[in-house]
């Protein structure tokens, strides 16, 4: 049960980390070969993160580099073994000086476009590959190594060298989510479980296509979406589902009450049976929304515990409710 963390330190210690395994820090950065945390404010955050131990003495705490639009120099940087080493010793010093446990690595995406005007070149597949070996080797067994993995078909295909990279560390977090994306001209369902006639990406297919690639069960952590995302669609046929349109916001799930479900709002809301997913429809604002809930969270659980999988995260902590919010949802389906 592994949820990423990007938000005020504040609020941190409100949440119930009680139901998490790992709780991973977003985002460090490159600066120049270096693992670097940006600001004080993030410093407190890590250091509230870790206090959070005495709590849940069994959390795990992991600092992550990228995110979407964080890792403009790593393809640069992974092309070389000094900036590798240097990355990876500088990773070590971090670890021991805030007494975390592992770094997770968000690069968006090796060999692959991800984040416009950002670097990539097809070598960046098998330099993943040396980076996690330089980790592994400077890290030893004391430190968890993980990274995020892009759900969907030309990322599993192009970004990874799974066999090789994968006896490196110790479980993959597939961003199972963000599947119909902000460049979309297109609706759908943007972190369905299982695919449609119309949508082959899911987490289904992306669970598949690994272990096809001799990617361990246990190694696969699958994601679930802490928020869902607006689209402005030209007609609302097939109650907006699969139609022309075009990404316009985000909302996090603790708002959902106020903006999605409160009928006064105008949302008519449906239920995918073969995606397993919600979404919902504004026929007069022409508003098209796709989204995690409580029920498909608790499916996405289900299968992870059915198929022996190695957990669930979630994008992100910050965007939860403190209490009864999803972070329950999954506690109550494992437990």
């Amino acid at each position: 049960m592994v949820g990423y963390y990007c938000g005020s330190s504040i609020p941190v210690d409100s949440f119930e980390v009680e139901k998490l395994t790992h709780i991973i820090f977003s985002f460090g950065h490159l600066k120049g070969n270096l693992f670097h945390i940006n600001s004080k404010t993030d410093s407190l955050t890590i250091q509230r993160m870790v206090e959070m131990k005495k709590r849940n003495p069994d959390l795990k705490v992991m600092l992550t580099i990228g995110g979407w639009s964080g890792c403009p120099t790593c393809s640069d940087v992974f092309n070389s073994e000094k900036g590798r080493q240097e990355f990876a010793q500088s990773v070590k010093t971090n670890l021991q000086f805030f007494k975390a446990d592992g770094i997770d690595l968000d690069w968006e995406y090796p060999a692959i476009k991800g984040f416009p005007g950002h670097s990539f070149i097809k070598e960046d597949k098998h330099n993943f590959t040396l980076l996690v070996k330089n980790l592994r080797e400077v890290l030893g067994k004391k430190y968890e190594i993980s990274f995020a993995s892009g759900g969907f078909t030309t990322y599993i295909d192009s970004s990874i060298e799974w066999n090789e990279t994968m006896q490196y560390v110790d479980f993959v977090n597939i961003m199972s989510y963000d599947l119909v994306h902000g460049y979309s001209k297109q609706t759908g369902h943007h972190t369905p479980l299982y695919s449609t006639s119309q949508q082959i990406e899911s987490t289904d297919n992306t669970v598949k296509m690994l272990l096809k690639r001799g990617v361990a069960a246990n190694k696969l952590v699958i994601g679930a979406a802490v928020y869902g995302r607006y689209f402005q669609v030209e007609n609302t046929n097939n109650n907006g589902l699969y139609q022309s349109g075009y990404f316009f916001k985000s909302v996090s799930y603790k708002l959902m009450n106020d903006s999605i479900i409160n009928p006064a709002k105008g949302f008519e809301l449906y239920w995918d049976s073969v995606a397993q997913a919600p979404y919902a429809i504004n026929r007069k604002r022409k508003l098209f929304f796709t989204y995690d809930n409580e029920c498909s969270i608790k499916l996405k659980t289900n299968y992870a515990l059915q198929n022996g999988l190695g957990g669930i995260m979630f994008w992100q902590l910050y965007d939860d409710k403190f209490h009864q919010g999803l972070l329950d949802v999954i506690n109550k389906q494992v437990h």
